[in-house]
């Protein structure tokens, strides 16, 4: 739905803090347009099948841990199998993940991914699109009754203040890498969130994390970590050089080793259509040494580990109609039916269901001229029509 934008967002966002909403010298937000739902579109296409298909994840999680042929199959590094299994078994806490979602507002939603370990564009979701809502309809230009499903910053707060229970007295330190805006805007978000559930909180980069004595890492000020949120993915940590460490350094993970060695896993695509055939919310995926039983059908091909549809190809008989760069793929590829996103606009519309403490929290909306959604695809705000 086309619509005026505010004539001083990009003030505004400057003034809280949305410093990314320009990336590359491409509008990143773009609030020239909005999508528009119905309350049974939101209830029972998008959050109803999110809080199933979450449930069916962890099935695969629970599976999973427990094999050593699946930890194999998930290119799992063998000396984390243990901790990975013990991470799950003792139920270390999540705080929240994101589906991304085919959905045309008809059919059934489908399934493209699990973002489970490191998503971003949650301060967009969170905090600015509903700032958006609650400006356009005091300034007249939505309707008084307008609503948005976005629960997620209350949610967060919510799981924040619980996790402070598990780790009474407990400092959380917050980090992501040096030069990554849209990373060091996400942890700020979730900062300001704890701190909101009454959490202190220190901010420490990724590449600042020293190895303290007794084993234990610190921040710059020699602050022993005995808790930590990482934007920064599982499985290039258990890829460094020093990922022995996270074995036995005490410290209380966000998101835990079980979920973003698991459950952000591409691996998990295959797995949940072998243990769930033919659910509605599924698209039929494979491990490539499957590949010979599949019928000629056109697939995507997706490398177990990739970030922001990084090394994404559409395949038909076997030739790449589509493709994106990047720099993963070493440790194979899954591939699933080719379903394409849905277009409006002429944009093809991508929607992310936010999930905090196993419950759906809300949605964001991202579009882009081309197939396949990336880094620089807009995000767009929303609203439910009563």
């Amino acid at each position: 739905m086309p619509i005026r934008q505010r004539r001083d967002w990009r003030a505004q966002a400057e003034q809280y803090g949305f410093k990314f909403h320009t990336m590359y010298g491409e509008a990143y937000w773009d609030e020239s347009a909005y999508y528009q739902f119905t309350l049974e579109q939101i209830e029972q296409g998008i959050e109803a099948p999110t809080a199933e298909i979450h449930q069916m994840c962890l099935a695969v999680v629970d599976k999973v841990v427990r094999s050593e042929e699946l930890m194999q199959r998930f290119q799992i590094p063998q000396p984390f199998w243990d901790r990975i299994a013990q991470s799950w078994q003792d139920k270390e806490p999540s705080l929240y993940s994101r589906l991304d979602l085919a959905y045309d507002g008809v059919n059934p939603a489908k399934l493209y991914e699990n973002n489970a370990d490191t998503p971003t564009s949650l301060y967009e979701s969170g905090f600015w699109q509903w700032l958006w809502l609650e400006q356009q309809v005091d300034r007249g230009v939505l309707p008084r009754s307008s609503d948005q499903f976005t629960s997620l910053q209350e949610k967060l707060i919510q799981r924040f203040a619980a996790l402070k229970s598990r780790y009474p007295g407990q400092v959380l330190h917050l980090s992501c890498c040096k030069d990554t805006e849209e990373d060091l805007g996400t942890v700020t978000y979730l900062q300001d969130c704890a701190e909101a559930a009454g959490i202190e909180t220190r901010f420490v980069y990724i590449e600042d994390i020293g190895h303290g004595e007794g084993g234990w890492l610190t921040d710059l000020d020699n602050r022993v970590i005995t808790w930590l949120f990482k934007l920064y993915p599982w499985e290039f940590m258990l890829r460094e050089q020093y990922a022995g460490l996270t074995l036995n350094t005490g410290v209380n993970f966000l998101e835990p080793i079980w979920k973003g060695s698991v459950l952000s896993n591409k691996a998990l695509l295959p797995m949940l259509w072998k243990l769930f055939p033919g659910h509605p919310n599924l698209l039929p995926a494979f491990f490539e040494d499957e590949l010979d039983s599949v019928a000629s059908m056109p697939l995507v091909k997706k490398p177990f580990f990739s970030r922001e549809g990084a090394n994404i190809s559409i395949l038909q008989d076997g030739a790449a109609i589509e493709q994106s760069d990047g720099p993963y793929g070493e440790e194979g590829f899954i591939y699933q039916a080719y379903y394409p996103l849905p277009k409006f606009g002429g944009n093809y519309t991508l929607i992310g269901s936010w999930l905090v403490d196993d419950e759906p929290a809300g949605i964001s909306v991202r579009e882009d001229s081309g197939l396949i959604t990336q880094d620089l695809s807009r995000c767009l705000p929303h609203t439910i029509l009563n």
